[in-house]
Order: C-alpha cells, then sequence, then structure tokens
C-alpha cells in the first residue's frame, strides 16, 4: 500500500514539474528496474505486486512526449535505449518470465512502442533483433500470453504496412518460426471470431456483414491464398485431396504433393469461410478472369471447393455466381445472359479432353450439393412446361410420373428403331424382365410400365456388341445395388424441395420450340459422339447422366427415362440420342472383323483381367462397352424408381 501512494505521488510531482529532464527521468525508471533484480530476493513475486509495470509505463510516456518534442531528430531517451540495447534486455526478461508475468508486460511494451512512435525504428537493429526473439516466444503450447501476444504481433504487422521498405531490414523475422506463431495466434482469434457471428441475436451477424469490413477482409485473403497455388500443379492431386480443416496446421503425408502447403492454406480458409454458419457472406471473385494456360487446375480447385463447402450460404453464394439465378426457359440465343455459366458448360465440349473430363466433375460435384437451385438452373426449368412432349400425345400415371400410351408401338414400327435389327441376334435375345403385349399395354401396372422400360434399355445394345454376360459379375443387377444407394441419396438431399409427385397436365395450346438448355444440349451432343470418344471422357460424361436420371422429378424422370414419349418436332431425348447412336454402331461393327472376340478382349483389358495390347478400333470398341454399362445403368435406375411394393 505504501508502495502505491509513493508511486503516485512520484507521478503527481512528475506532472506538475514539466521542466524536469526526461533523459535523467527515463535513465532513473530503467535503472529502478535493474535495481529490482539486484535487491529482490522473493522470485515468486508477480510482476504485477512490483513497480516494473508502472516503471515501463513512464519509461514509454516519455518516449511518445519527447518525440513530439523533437519534431524529425531522434530524441536522447531513444538514443538512450538504443544505446544500451534496453529492448534486447527485457526480452531476456520476457523470455526468463522473471518475475512471474514478465513476458506479458514486455509484449505490452513493445507493442505500445511499434504503434505509438510515428518515426520509422524497427529497421534499427537494436529493435528489429529483439522483436525477432520475442517472435520466436509467441504461439507455444499451454501460452498464457495470447492476448498480449495477439496485439504484438499485429503491432509489428501494421508496423510492416505502414512503413513497407522496413520489411527488407526483418527479412530475418519472416521466418517459419514467425508464420508458424502468427498462425498459431491468428487461429485462437479466428475462434473467438466464430464465437461472435454465431451469437444468437440477430443483428449481430446483420452488424458484422453489412457494418464492417469482414466479408471484405475474408474474400480478399481468401483470393490471395488462392492466387499463390501455382498452375503447375496436377489436376490429378487435386480431384485426389481430400480437405482440410481449418484448426489445422499442415497437410497430412498422406496428402502431400508439389505444392499441397498452398493449397492446404487455401481450403483451411476456405473450410473456416464455411464454418461462419451463413451469418457472413461471402463475394467469390476467383475464377471469372482466369486464363486457358491454367483452365485445369483452376477448375479442379473450383471443383475440390464445391465438394468441401458445409454452409449453405455460402453454398449459394458460389452457386449464383457460377450459374446466376435466372429461372425462365432457355433459349439458344442465350449465350450472353451469364458468361461465366455460359463458358464452363461449353468447356464440357471442349476441344481438349482434360479440360472437358475436368469440368464434367465440376458440374458432377454440383449436382451432389443440396442445392435446389442448381437443378432448376441446369435442367428443370427446361423441362417445366413439358413442351418435349407432343400435346395430347398421352395420360400420365400420377402415382410414379411415368407416360403409358399407345405410341409405346410407334416406336416399335419406327424403320429405324427396327430395321437396324433385322440382320441381328436381337430376335432371340430374352429380355431380363418379362415384357407384356401392346393390347396388355392400353392398361398397364406400374410393374409392366417399369418392365416396358428396363427392357427397352437392356435391350437397346445388339447382341453380337454386348459382352458383359460372358464375363462373372457384370451383369444389370450388379447396378441394382449402387441405384438404390444413389435413389435414397437424392431423395434425402431433395426431400424439402417440394418437387411435384405426378408430371404437370400437358398444355393443349400449339406446341412451341422445344430447347433442352445449354447444359443437356452439350451432355446429349458427347452422349452422340460417344463412339468416338476416350473411354475416360466417355465414362464422365455417363456419370454425370446418370446422377441427373436418380433425381425424383417427374419430368425429369420422363425426359430421362421414358422410352415410349411421342417427341415433339426437333426434340430429342436421352433415349431417342442412344437410338441413334446405335444406329452408326451397326453400320461401324459390319466393317470389323470378330467384333465379339475383340470387345471380350478389351473389356478384360479394361478389367484388368489381360495386359493392354495394339487393338484396331480400340476408340470405338471402348465406346460401345462404356454404351452397354450405361444402358444397363439406366434401366437399374429406372428400376429402382419403382415403388418399394412393386418390385
Amino acid at each position: 500500500m505504501f508502495n502505491k501512494v509513493t508511486s503516485f505521488l512520484q507521478q503527481a510531482l512528475e506532472t506538475r514539474e514539466p521542466s524536469i529532464n526526461l533523459l535523467d527521468s527515463f535513465v532513473d525508471h530503467w535503472k529502478a528496474i535493474t535495481n529490482y533484480y539486484i535487491e529482490t530476493t522473493d522470485e515468486s513475486r508477480p510482476v504485477k505486486q512490483t513497480d516494473i509495470p508502472w516503471r515501463l509505463r513512464q519509461m514509454l510516456d516519455i518516449l511518445v512526449y519527447e518525440e513530439t518534442q523533437q519534431g524529425e531528430e531522434t530524441g536522447p531517451c531513444m538514443e538512450y535505449l538504443l544505446q544500451h540495447k534496453i529492448l534486447e534486455t527485457l526480452c531476456t526478461l520476457g523470455k526468463a518470465q522473471y518475475p512471474p508475468g514478465m513476458s506479458q508486460q514486455v509484449m505490452l511494451f513493445f507493442s505500445k512502442v511499434l504503434s505509438q512512435i510515428q518515426k520509422p525504428v524497427l529497421h534499427l537493429i537494436n529493435v528489429y533483433r529483439p522483436v525477432q526473439k520475442l517472435i520466436h516466444l509467441c504461439g507455444l503450447p499451454d501460452s498464457m500470453t495470447e492476448t498480449e501476444e495477439s496485439q504484438f504481433l499485429f503491432a509489428v504487422c501494421t508496423r510492416v504496412k505502414k512503413d513497407p521498405y522496413v520489411l527488407n531490414y526483418i527479412l530475418e523475422v519472416l521466418s517459419s518460426s514467425f508464420l508458424l506463431s502468427l498462425l498459431r495466434v491468428v487461429l485462437r482469434s479466428m475462434e473467438s471470431l466464430l464465437l461472435l457471428v454465431s451469437l444468437p441475436q440477430e443483428d449481430t451477424g446483420h452488424l458484422l456483414a453489412e457494418g464492417t469490413p469482414l466479408c471484405h477482409l475474408l474474400a480478399q485473403r481468401l483470393t490471395e491464398l488462392y492466387c499463390l497455388i501455382p498452375s503447375s500443379l496436377d489436376p490429378a492431386d487435386i480431384h485426389s485431396y481430400s480437405g482440410a480443416q481449418w484448426r489445422c496446421d499442415s497437410p497430412e503425408e498422406s496428402q502431400s504433393f508439389p505444392g499441397s502447403e498452398t493449397v492446404h492454406r487455401f481450403f483451411c480458409f476456405l473450410d473456416y469461410c464455411s464454418h461462419m454458419k451463413g451469418r457472413v457472406m461471402l463475394i467469390f471473385k476467383l475464377w471469372s478472369s482466369r486464363s486457358e494456360v491454367g483452365i485445369l487446375v483452376h477448375t479442379a480447385l473450383l471443383s475440390c471447393s464445391v465438394r468441401h463447402i458445409r454452409s449453405p450460404a455460402l453454398l449459394e453464394e458460389l452457386v449464383q455466381f457460377l450459374l446466376g439465378s435466372d429461372t425462365h426457359c432457355e433459349q439458344p440465343q442465350d449465350t450472353h445472359t451469364h458468361i461465366l455459366r455460359y463458358r464452363l458448360i461449353e468447356h464440357c465440349n471442349h476441344i481438349s479432353d482434360e479440360i472437358s473430363i475436368t469440368t464434367l466433375r465440376l458440374f458432377e460435384e454440383l449436382l451432389q450439393k443440396p442445392s435446389k437451385s442448381i437443378l432448376t438452373n441446369l435442367v428443370l426449368r427446361n423441362l417445366e412446361k413439358r413442351s418435349y412432349r407432343l400435346p395430347g400425345s398421352g395420360v400420365t400415371d400420377e402415382r410414379h410420373g411415368v407416360e403409358s400410351d399407345v405410341l409405346e408401338e410407334e416406336l416399335e414400327e419406327d424403320p429405324f428403331f427396327t430395321d437396324m435389327y433385322e440382320d441381328s441376334e436381337l430376335g432371340g435375345q430374352e429380355p431380363l424382365l418379362t415384357l407384356p403385349s401392346v393390347r396388355e399395354r392400353h392398361n398397364p401396372s406400374a410393374h409392366t410400365q417399369v418392365a416396358d422400360i428396363v427392357n427397352s434399355f437392356l435391350c437397346l445394345v445388339p447382341q453380337e456388341a454386348k459382352t458383359s454376360h460372358l464375363v462373372q459379375g457384370a451383369g444389370y443387377d450388379t447396378y441394382v445395388q449402387d441405384a438404390h444407394k444413389l435413389l435414397k441419396e437424392c431423395i434425402a438431399l431433395s426431400r424439402d424441395w417440394n418437387w411435384p409427385d405426378s408430371a404437370k397436365t400437358t398444355e393443349t395450346n400449339p406446341a412451341t420450340d422445344f430447347y433442352e438448355g445449354h447444359f443437356l444440349q452439350i451432355l446429349f451432343d458427347r452422349i452422340a459422339r460417344i463412339l468416338e470418344q476416350p473411354y475416360e471422357l466417355n465414362l464422365q460424361v455417363t456419370s454425370v447422366l446418370s446422377k441427373l436420371a436418380v433425381f425424383p422429378h417427374a419430368h425429369l424422370h420422363e425426359y430421362l427415362l421414358d422410352p415410349y414419349i411421342s417427341l415433339s418436332p426437333g426434340a430429342r431425348s436421352l433415349f431417342s440420342t442412344l437410338v441413334r447412336v446405335i444406329g452408326d454402331l451397326m453400320q461401324r461393327i459390319q466393317h470389323i472383323q470378330n467384333v465379339t472376340d475383340k470387345l471380350m478382349m478389351i473389356r478384360r483389358q479394361l478389367m484388368g483381367l489381360e495386359e493392354e495390347t495394339m487393338v484396331d478400333h480400340v476408340t470405338l470398341l471402348k465406346g460401345v462397352i462404356v454404351l452397354e454399362e450405361f444402358c444397363k445403368e439406366l434401366a437399374a435406375i429406372a428400376f429402382v424408381k419403382l415403388p418399394i411394393e412393386e418390385q
């Protein structure tokens, strides 16, 4: 108590005597601190119970006041501090934590010197060397000085930003130890920010998002981290990257590849943004201005980003940026309504097969996200009016959304559909599900309808082009289990999207020109070239179409899985596109000798049962195998979408 009174009186005297010599006072305060270490015998006494904090504050006040009086010249007190290496000594005392709590006092003193002294000092050796040592003390395990560390590191960064040229003088400070220390302290600050934005008060999130630069700073930091990722990365490494949690300092060894550290830092921060719980909206401006030189890497990074975003609000923000918000039916001339969307879809049909595959993977990732707007934007808005059908062409079963009408007969009597099988073995082929007669189809049951559809896809590929039945475990039933799983996932995904249970009644107005939309147009164009494209590209195209076909939307189901709908003039469906492919296939395989044997060899090679050898027409043969498997997959999807009680 006596010491506090004495200190108060001494402070009052110093305040009332402006003529006192500043240097003498500064030196007296410093000597009083050093004398404490000479005279004290109680090493357990906390620093706050001594006059050291007060002495340090007085020294700081003197330095700040001196600077205002000296102008551009360095004052004698600052000269004394530098010449006698006071900061170096304080750093040593703080590291020793003697007396207890000394490190907090030292960090506070350093922080205030760096922030309150206006003249540049960080380039001076007797300043930046102790600063460097103090940085190494930050972020240590079980540290009790998190607040003081944050203030100190912020003061260092602020000083560097204010005087950028001093960066050259402290390059040694910017070592891995500094970054690690800064990261650990920042993690604690980020946790505090997450707690703040998750407060239940509604106006808290609004205030942070609208009344502060938080959103801009987060988006800016995300962009900075993204720009640090080299364009020389292997897209395969990015696709295999399993993601990161923002609290993780470094990637796992299993995820290590050239450039993985920059990828990891970006996805750590993206994960942090995703944890904002939708209260903070980010503005994505990352991929719109990229050249084609790094398009593979940037599209792969975008796919990975979509895969790992968990925040619904952040996902919607990204979807709006990529696809736009249009909900009206597309027109073929709509190429500039949303430039980025148009370019991304065009990249699915790029001259580079790698770019096409990578972009198709992006859309496959989008189709697996819990966002109704993705399906609406890409597909459903163009199927809303069912203008792909000829008006008045049939009746729809309200339970299943599957059309049943006598137009099934038209498909069977279509010369293109039947003539191409005249010389094939299709006539002797038995369907896997019992196919009813035409008369029975006038009053079909749900099972009969699905049997028609399943057999239509299973019998689409001619017998001489089929090989899966010659390999054990490659039958149609192998797809059923996977289709069941996909359907359950899609039902769970779309449960709250309020989709209609049955297809809408077709309007009686004159048919309008139907346009399937840019996305389906590209996918159908790709399927139409399945016999000419690389195997890997065909796998990706069919994978995206399968994802679409499994969604439980009545119009989407009808358009992609019902072979018997009567199409409006100029319209095409998935089945009609496949029929044209089969026609092309029949023409081509006539010129290949022993086509079944060659197909079987290629299939065994793809299954890893035989070593790869040179074979003529290998692209065509692999395309036939993918086509057969795709038809089996579509048949399985149609089957599992039958209500359980009818199976």
